[in-house]
């Protein structure tokens, strides 16, 4: 089995295989009025393997379930996050947690795990995952903004970009966008030229009245994968089901 991999849990929420370690992206494992994946969640919290990070990029509930956590057997598992995560996750029992600001970097194990700019409706950061000769990019569901154009210039060779796409609107807020749309990511991609991008954050529903009344968004991952077609055609673009799991290591040449 590959020592390199991505396994879609839900959402944002992701099982990165990475240098020997397992990483968690963004835990969401339930669900409230107005918050619904719109989709299964692959496992539950119990269920999870053995964790040697989790990653939290901001503290909206779908990205932050703190909650869920409660189950998680090892609260010494190192949570790396911004700023107002940290305060809750130690709330939560959680003893080592590491604050990062952009550009600023932790290791855990074999790892470097650096924070990268973003912006949404709160505090923020992106990730990028280094270990092993892999590198991972890791949006939570921050909009496309200027500062992102700095991510290839400081890691020129990424194997695998993790994207939102919903575009997510808020229409109390005249239609807001709070998150990249297909296209923005698609503009992304472009620009950080990974080996694979597989799109998340599009099957979110507010429910049937909150997406009538509070937000509006497209669910379709295929939306990207078309739009990224035009954009960056030698990448290899992946639409995971929930509990699907992608070998991302690199096949030797044939004769090697």
């Amino acid at each position: 089995m590959s020592d390199f991999a991505v396994t879609r849990i839900t959402h944002s929420c992701h099982l990165i295989e990475i240098a020997g370690a397992t990483v968690l992206t963004d835990p969401w494992f339930s669900q409230k009025p107005g918050y619904h994946p719109g989709e299964p969640i692959a496992v539950t919290v119990p269920e999870l393997p053995h964790l040697d990070a989790i990653l939290i990029s901001h503290r909206h509930y779908d990205h932050c379930d703190l909650d869920a956590l409660d189950a998680l057997p090892d609260k010494t598992t190192p949570i790396i996050c911004c700023r107002t995560v940290a305060e809750a996750a130690r709330a939560h029992g959680f003893s080592t947690v590491t604050v990062l600001a952009q550009w600023e970097h932790a290791t855990v194990g074999a790892l470097t795990i650096t924070a990268a700019p973003a912006a949404h409706q709160v505090e923020e950061i992106t990730f990028v995952v280094q270990g092993a000769g892999h590198t991972v990019y890791f949006a939570g569901d921050t909009t496309f903004i200027p500062e992102l154009r700095e991510l290839p210039l400081r890691f020129p060779a990424i194997d695998l970009a993790l994207v939102p796409t919903n575009g997510l609107r808020l229409r109390p807020l005249l239609n807001k966008k709070v998150v990249m749309d297909a296209q923005d990511a698609a503009d992304l991609v472009a620009l950080l030229r990974p080996r694979v991008a597989i799109p998340h954050h599009y099957a979110f529903t507010s429910g049937p009245i909150g997406d009538r009344i509070l937000t509006k968004s497209d669910r379709d991952p295929a939306a990207f994968a078309r739009a990224a077609v035009g954009t960056s055609p030698g990448v290899d673009v992946r639409i995971l089901e929930p509990g699907e799991r992608a070998d991302l290591a690199i096949a030797a040449p044939p004769g090697s």
